[in-house]
């Protein structure tokens, strides 16, 4: 049931399909990291670039094995808003409220306009562009990509899926080429000298892991249009796994591909001069003056296909909300022809625009990173909390290693909120802050309207799930 008399005959509309979403997800995923982030795995794998590969793989086993529990969670509910759903089943809408109201003012909000920025800066950096161009391209990106995904999920969908193949190309033409082309006979075995003990060693494959669980980023987001995916039981199963285990094979390969070009010295140079570079360098040894066209060309289109992407998904989690009630009811309204929910869709873009003109990259990118940390990690473990809570509903995919593959992945999320503490104890106090606000606002602003909605769900012989 919608909180809006105009919204009862009109629902979201399943237009998309398991190519969609793949697409979605790798969209997401791969973005302008792929060209730098290897540098940042290999520094901190002891310049050994066989352990380098090897946490590259550790790192997509990780994101795979979370990648499953959003598997099982988003098969037995497809329904809007994500996680968002997930945490109200297991705890309830207050925490509920608090993950949503965090993504909206901070993680999901600063996801985009962190996306635009970087895509301003990608052009500019090809063609150079005063801080007001950029600024004025991030915000026009911003109301180009939400107008087109207002226009419908199917449209959107389209668009996604064209950009993901463009920006493949310049990808694949560096890896295939590095593959075959490359001169260089990288030795993969050859382990760093300054940790000789299996302990440094072990101490050493864990930090590197945390950087490429950043390059994995994005994975969560198929859930969110959960609603309007054909098949969901079956085709949200395949997606986040196909695409997890794809992205996690290309990051291997590309690596790969880039040691073959490079000479080990020229990698180890330009990573000690703070080069993070690599694939950027990989590409212009191979195709002279026209690598850095290709190399910008791949980024541009890489960061608008993730922008685009998290465009699409993220403003079904305050349409979600708004639905039960949990914001204001004009969110949950949706647009009569195009099936799209219309004002989430319009206050995300507000939200994004406003953090875009009051927030440079790297705050945004801190902002992004703490606040998503403590409420992934508790979504995986409703998975555990929700079996117990609803042992008979039917489950189509069930998580592997079941509860064990959950508690890895707890550990390495632990992991995280502590790195994350020690290393920036003012944004990590920010990620707390903020959801307590969101507790304080729901109890405030929408606790009555939230309890009323359930309320009339209930004479109505409907749970929140029937929404």
């Amino acid at each position: 049931m919608s909180t809006s008399n105009s919204n009862q005959h009109v629902t979201l509309k399943r237009d998309v399909g398991l190519f969609g979403g793949i697409s979605v997800l790798a969209g997401i995923m791969i973005g302008s990291g792929i060209f730098y982030i290897g540098a940042i795995v290999l520094q901190r794998a002891g310049m050994s670039l066989g352990l380098a590969l090897l946490v590259w793989a550790i790192g997509g086993l990780i994101t795979l094995l979370s990648g499953i529990c959003f598997a099982e969670l988003g098969a037995m509910m497809p329904k809007a808003g994500g996680y968002y759903v997930y945490l109200r089943e297991a705890y309830g809408q207050r925490v509920a409220f608090m993950c949503g109201f965090t993504n909206f003012f901070l993680s999901s909000s600063g996801s985009i306009a962190a996306l635009a920025v970087a895509f301003a800066a990608a052009i500019s950096s090809m063609t150079p562009l005063s801080e007001m161009e950029q600024k004025a391209v991030a915000l026009g990106s911003i109301l180009l990509l939400s107008a087109i995904n207002i226009r419908g999920i199917r449209f959107g969908s389209f668009f996604q899926n064209t950009f993901m193949v463009l920006k493949m190309l310049p990808i694949i033409l560096i890896l295939v080429c590095g593959l075959v082309m490359g001169e260089q006979s990288p030795d993969l075995f050859t382990m760093p000298a300054e940790t000789p003990s299996i302990g440094s060693i072990l101490s050493m494959i864990a930090f590197a892991v945390l950087a490429t669980l950043w390059a994995y980023e994005g994975w969560t987001n198929l859930n969110n249009i959960a609603e309007e995916i054909k098949d969901p039981k079956r085709n949200i199963p395949l997606a986040l796994i196909g695409s997890i285990l794809g992205v996690a094979v290309l990051y291997v390969l590309f690596n790969y591909a880039v040691y073959r070009v490079l000479p080990y010295d020229t990698i180890v140079s330009m990573v000690n001069d703070g080069n993070f570079y690599l694939g950027t360098a990989a590409a212009q040894s191979l195709f002279g003056s026209a690598g850095m066209i290709i190399v910008g060309s791949a980024m541009v289109l890489a960061i608008f296909n993730s922008l685009n992407g998290c465009i699409m998904v993220f403003p079904r989690m305050y349409f979600a909300m708004a639905r039960d009630g949990a914001l204001f009811p004009s969110l949950a309204k949706l647009h009569p022809v195009y099936r799209t929910p219309i004002n989430a869709q319009v206050a995300s873009a507000v939200m994004a625009m406003i953090l875009v003109c009051s927030r440079t990259l790297s705050e945004l990118t801190s902002l992004v990173a703490i606040c998503g940390i403590i409420f992934h990690g508790l979504t995986f473990l409703s998975v555990i909390v929700l079996r117990k809570k609803y042992p008979t509903m039917e489950r189509p995919y069930k998580v592997w290693c079941y509860p064990y593959a959950i508690y890895l992945v707890l550990a390495f999320m632990t992991c995280l909120v502590i790195n994350t503490i020690y290393q920036d104890p003012v944004t990590a106090a920010l990620g707390l802050i903020v959801p307590l606000v969101g507790l304080g606002i729901y109890e405030v602003f929408f606790r009555r309207q939230h309890e009323a909605v359930e309320k009339l769900r209930r004479s109505e012989g409907k749970t929140d799930l029937d929404a």
